[in-house]
């Protein structure tokens, strides 16, 4: 039948006592009027892509004139002769619709769970479901290199330059998976300035600063490896996975497997650095290591630096790498030489390189132990001058 719109607003269409009813059109092959039990009246188009029927909605009689729905018809079944599928890409636009940022990013973190270490994965989760959290109800390809910078700026803000520029690194890698995946065409971090101008060797930490940083941590595993790492100037892993078996005669005695230069490495332990360690050196009965909990270390470091950084107001943004270049700063600042300084930091470079480092073996136990003393004494004043304590400052010439 001819289909009108006198004959669709009277409702004269004989549904044949059908609960569902298409009233083809006479003039327009493929177009029609759907018609159910319930007595909604849709406009619906019709055609074959291969062997395959295709039914797609194009409106309800509420919405559409006749000659609107009529009108969109002709355009669809147009689309439809060059070869297009109206419909398939009706149910793609469905599909990508639930493609957000927040659930691109929940599957891009399962895939990583086992490609990235524990430390990094946590990180890159805190960056795109936390401070990114504001893209998460975007559609993934609806996603700017103008959104990615303000969120960005927002971080720098809030949590500094240095975090600002791991949040753009989280981002990068999210959507470089995202467009082997198929979900975007472009990567939209390309070209997104970063915010630190600070290389990871440049930040020096004043002692000031370590003493705010000192005084801002608590007694829990995090304060006390972060004093470790403070009174020690070893590597963050070395002692967040320190074992009972590698204390020995108050040093700490790091094998091969556990140094990033695969040789042996003696820390001899202050009265200080032994006192944050002492307590937890009897056997528990089922783990060796002494800090974290179940079969690993410490792991909990981006949550807990990012709770210690907003304890710490009017410092520059820093990094835990940073301590290890301000302990080497400051011993040589106190006095200390350097060949002893790269003993305490197992370094294999400066005194200890090249042909020297071959033939001198010594371990410098003795002179480290006294460096290490020195060193805690000048933690020590310079966090109780900090905190209001008067204490007098050791002489450079005293010791070491």
């Amino acid at each position: 039948m001819k289909l009108t719109q006198a004959v669709i607003d009277k409702g004269r269409i004989n549904t044949e006592k059908k609960a569902d009813f298409i009233a083809w059109d006479g003039d327009l092959p493929g177009f029609g009027l759907r018609i159910r039990e319930g007595g909604s009246r849709n406009y619906v188009i019709q055609y074959k892509i291969g062997v395959q029927n295709r039914r797609m909605t194009i409106g309800s009689t509420k919405t559409l004139t006749l000659e609107q729905a009529r009108k969109a018809a002709k355009k669809h079944l147009g689309s439809v002769a060059n070869g297009e599928d109206p419909q398939g890409e009706k149910h793609a636009v469905r599909a990508t619709a639930t493609e957000t940022f927040g659930a691109v990013a929940g599957r891009f973190l399962e895939y990583q769970t086992k490609r990235l270490r524990l430390s990094t994965y946590n990180a890159t989760k805190l960056y795109l479901m936390d401070r990114c959290k504001r893209l998460h109800g975007l559609k993934i390809e609806d996603v700017t290199r103008r959104e990615i910078s303000s969120v960005l700026g927002t971080i720098a803000s809030h949590n500094g330059p240095v975090a600002a520029d791991r949040a753009r690194s989280a981002l990068s890698a999210l959507f470089s998976w995202a467009v082997g995946a198929g979900l975007v065409e472009s990567n939209p971090v390309i070209g997104a300035n970063k915010h630190s101008g600070m290389t990871s060797r440049d930040r020096v930490l004043k002692d000031e600063e370590l003493a705010a940083v000192w005084l801002a941590l608590g007694d829990d595993d995090y304060g006390r490896i972060i004093k470790l790492l403070i009174l020690t100037g070893q590597r963050r892993n070395e002692i967040a996975d320190l074992r009972r078996g590698e204390i020995c005669d108050r040093a700490i005695e790091l094998p091969g497997e556990r140094t990033k230069n695969h040789r042996p490495h003696i820390v001899p332990l202050s009265d200080a650095a032994y006192g944050l360690i002492e307590d937890r050196l009897g056997d528990d009965g089922e783990r060796d290591l002494l800090f974290g909990k179940g079969s690993g270390g410490f792991s909990g470091f981006s949550k807990s630096k990012a709770e210690l950084d907003t304890k710490l107001k009017g410092i520059a943004p820093w990094q835990l790498h940073d301590i290890r270049r301000s302990v080497a700063t400051g011993m040589a600042e106190i006095g200390i030489e350097p060949h002893i300084i790269e003993a305490v930091l197992n370094h294999v470079s400066g005194h200890r390189a090249g042909v020297a480092g071959v033939y001198n073996r010594a371990v410098y136990l003795e002179p480290k132990t006294a460096a290490l003393n020195r060193w805690a004494h000048h933690i020590g004043v310079v966090a109780a001058e900090a905190s209001g304590d008067n204490v007098e400052r050791l002489h450079k010439r005293t010791a070491g």
